[in-house]
């Protein structure tokens, strides 16, 4: 079995620790067996990652899958102003969620944040989905077809309804279109929108 010259214990570092590579990448990069790179490690006391920082680094190193607008003009800048806002109001921004969650009745306040996403965000537009929350009084094909045409999404994107029987008749007019949940699956975007609200906040709603 080929082994790794000790001279290279700096190289082995450096491919690990700082580049992030894994075992299996890095006994590619030298050319030897991964069984060779975890006996040079053990032999170097060089500590392996445990499962959550190798969940982390895999993280960092996932390739985005959106890609921020710069040099934006008058109208986009307000544009991710009220993007932002409207996810601060509206959006579900747990440190637990998979990525983007935007809920809202509203639907032109839907149109404008499905364009935040489009033109300020540059999201997948294959990634995009949908969530169409109604009672079981409303008719959920007509809302599907009218949420659909709104956002411009297709109806294949938008996940199996949810359809509520407890609804009351003092309430039929309060969501005649139903809501929808906009989702976009990527945590790294949420990071970044999260920073957005963050950076607003500290310039708008400085702590005294």
């Amino acid at each position: 079995m080929a082994t790794i010259d000790d001279k290279k214990v700096n190289l082995v570092k450096s491919l690990y620790y700082k580049d992030g590579l894994s075992m299996t990448e890095v006994s590619a990069k030298l050319g030897v067996s991964i069984d060779a790179v975890c006996y040079f490690m053990r032999r170097h006391h060089l500590s392996r990652r445990s499962p959550s920082e190798s969940n982390r680094v895999s993280y960092l190193k996932k390739e985005l899958s959106f890609h921020i607008k710069s040099n934006l003009t008058a109208n986009q800048k307000i544009l991710k102003t009220i993007g932002a806002v409207l996810y601060l109001c509206e959006g579900y921004k747990a440190d637990k969620s998979h990525g983007i969650d935007f809920a809202n009745c509203d639907p032109e306040m839907a149109v404008i944040f499905t364009r935040f996403l489009r033109t300020i965000c540059g999201v997948d537009e294959k990634r995009l989905r949908v969530l169409l929350y109604c009672y079981s009084n409303q008719d959920t094909k007509e809302l599907l077809n009218f949420w659909s045409r709104k956002i411009a999404i297709p109806k294949k994107q938008f996940s199996k309804p949810y359809v509520r029987n407890d609804y009351k008749i003092a309430k039929l007019n309060k969501m005649p279109y139903g809501l929808v949940h906009i989702r976009y699956s990527d945590k790294k975007l949420l990071a970044v929108v999260r920073k957005w609200i963050s950076e607003f906040k500290q310039e708008y709603a400085p702590v005294v």
